[in-house]
C-alpha cells in the first residue's frame, strides 16, 4: 500500500490495511486491534478512555482531540465484523487487496474504512488546535446488538465527556441518513408434553403450537403491509416482522416436547415493538395455550428478548442535518431499514446522523469492498466537519 505502517503519518488506505488484518469477527476478542489503535493514539499524543465488556476481551476506545471536555462532535465507528464462514472469497478476507479502484477485505466497507479515515486525520486534527473537542468512538459488537455502544454510553455518563453531536460512519455512500428503523429480536420457547404419536390427545405437540404462533406472525406481516403505520422514505415504509429460525422435535413417532423459534420486528420510529410483543403474547394466551394447559398445566410459551435496538430520527431542520448536507454537497437525505448504533446515541441525548463511505449492498458479502473514491470523499468530509464545527 502507499505508505509503510511505521510512518508517523500515513494514509487511510495504509491504516485500513492494518485494521482489516485483525480478525475481529464479533465472536472474537478485539484487543489486538485496539492495542494497535492505542499505540497509534499514544504516538500522536491523543488522550483516550478504554471501556471493557464483562469478559474483559472486548474494548471500546473514546479518544478526544482538542479540549478534554464535553461538547463538540463525535465520529463513531465499530470494528467488529460479520463472519466469513461459508462464504466464497477469492482471496484471504483479512488481507487488503486493491483492484480497479476498489479495496477488498472483510470489514473494508462495514466499517473499518470509516475508522481508518478518522485515524488518518488525527495528525491534521491535532495541528488545527481545535476550539471544541473532536471525539472518536471506536466500539465493539455492533453486529450482535450494539453492545459496545451501550457500554460506551455508560462510560460517557460516568466521565461527563459526552459530545453534543455525533456522526456514525456506517456505509451510506457519503449521503446523510436521518433515520433508521429499530429492531427487536425475540426468542419464543414452547413446552409441550411428550408421548407416542399414535396417541396425540395424550400429549401436547410443541412444534404444532409453535406453528400456530408462527401463523400469527405471518398474518401480522400482512397486516403491517396493508394497514401500517407508514412512514415515507423507508423501504418498505412500515414495520416488518418475520421468523428467522425454528427448531423442535426429535423423531417422527414422538410428540415433540420442545420447540423454539427466533423472530424479529424492524419498526419504524415511533412504532413501539414492545407493544407488538404484548400483542403476540395476548394472542398466544387467548388462542393457543388454553388447549395446551387443558392437557397439562406446565405446558406453554416463554419469551426472551435477545436484542432491542432503538430507531433513530433526526429532524430535517436540525443544525447537524444542514451542516452535513452542505459539507457532502448532498441536496437529499435518506432513511434506511437497517439498524446502527445511532439510535442508542440519540436516545442518550446526543443528536446523531449517519454518513459514511461505501454502500450497504457491499457489506457482509464475500469479497466485500469499498471504493477508494469513497474513502477519499470521507477524508475530505471529516476534515471539513472539524473546520466547520470545531475550529
Amino acid at each position: 500500500m502507499d505508505q509503510p505502517i511505521s510512518s508517523p503519518r500515513y494514509s487511510t488506505t495504509a491504516l485500513l490495511e492494518r485494521l482489516v488484518s485483525f480478525d475481529t469477527t464479533s465472536r472474537n476478542s478485539n484487543l489486538a486491534l485496539m492495542a494497535f489503535v492505542r499505540e497509534y493514539l499514544d504516538a500522536h499524543g491523543v488522550p483516550y478512555r478504554v471501556s471493557l465488556d464483562a469478559t474483559g476481551q472486548k474494548a471500546n476506545i473514546h479518544a478526544i482531540i482538542g479540549p478534554q471536555a464535553a461538547g463538540g462532535v463525535a465520529l463513531s465507528g465499530h470494528v467488529d465484523t460479520v463472519p466469513v464462514d461459508g462464504q466464497s472469497w477469492s482471496a484471504d478476507p483479512f488481507a487488503l487487496r486493491a483492484r480497479d479502484g476498489k479495496l477488498f477485505a472483510r470489514g473494508a466497507c462495514d466499517m473499518k474504512g470509516f475508522v481508518a479515515s478518522c485515524l488518518a486525520a488525527v495528525p491534521d486534527f491535532q495541528a488545527r488546535g481545535l476550539a471544541r473537542p473532536l471525539h472518536l468512538f471506536i466500539s465493539y459488537d455492533e453486529e450482535v446488538g450494539c453492545q459496545g455502544a451501550q457500554r460506551l454510553i455508560t462510560d460517557l455518563a460516568e466521565s461527563g465527556l459526552a459530545p453534543a453531536l455525533c456522526v456514525v460512519g456506517e456505509p451510506s455512500g457519503m449521503k446523510p441518513i436521518l433515520a433508521h428503523k429499530g429492531k427487536l429480536n425475540l426468542k419464543v420457547s414452547v413446552r409441550g408434553l411428550p408421548g407416542h404419536s399414535s396417541e396425540p390427545a395424550k400429549g401436547v405437540n410443541a412444534v404444532q403450537a409453535a406453528g400456530e404462533a408462527i401463523a400469527y406472525v405471518a398474518a401480522e406481516a400482512r397486516r403491517f403491509a396493508a394497514e401500517g403505520p407508514f412512514e415515507d422514505g423507508f423501504d418498505p415504509p412500515h414495520t416488518t416482522i418475520h421468523v428467522g429460525t425454528i427448531s423442535g422435535g426429535t423423531i417422527l413417532n414422538i410428540i415433540p416436547e420442545h420447540a423454539e423459534f427466533i423472530m424479529e420486528w424492524r419498526n419504524i420510529p415511533g412504532d413501539d415493538p414492545l407493544h407488538h410483543v404484548e400483542r403476540l403474547k395476548a394472542h398466544v394466551a387467548r388462542t393457543i395455550e388454553p388447549a395446551m394447559k387443558a392437557v397439562h398445566p406446565d405446558t406453554g410459551f416463554t419469551y426472551q428478548i435477545l436484542v432491542e435496538m432503538p430507531g433513530m430520527a433526526l429532524g430535517a431542520d436540525h443544525e447537524l442535518t444542514a451542516v452535513v448536507k452542505q459539507l457532502t454537497g448532498s441536496n437529499n437525505t435518506g432513511k434506511v431499514s437497517y439498524g446502527t448504533e445511532g439510535g442508542f446515541y440519540q436516545n442518550a441525548g446526543i443528536p446523531t446522523i449517519i454518513c459514511g463511505p461505501g454502500h450497504i449492498a457491499q457489506a457482509h458479502q464475500p469479497d466485500e469492498w469499498i471504493a477508494q473514491s469513497e474513502l477519499d470523499a470521507c477524508d475530505g468530509f471529516i476534515r471539513r466537519l472539524a473546520d466547520r464545527l470545531l475550529a
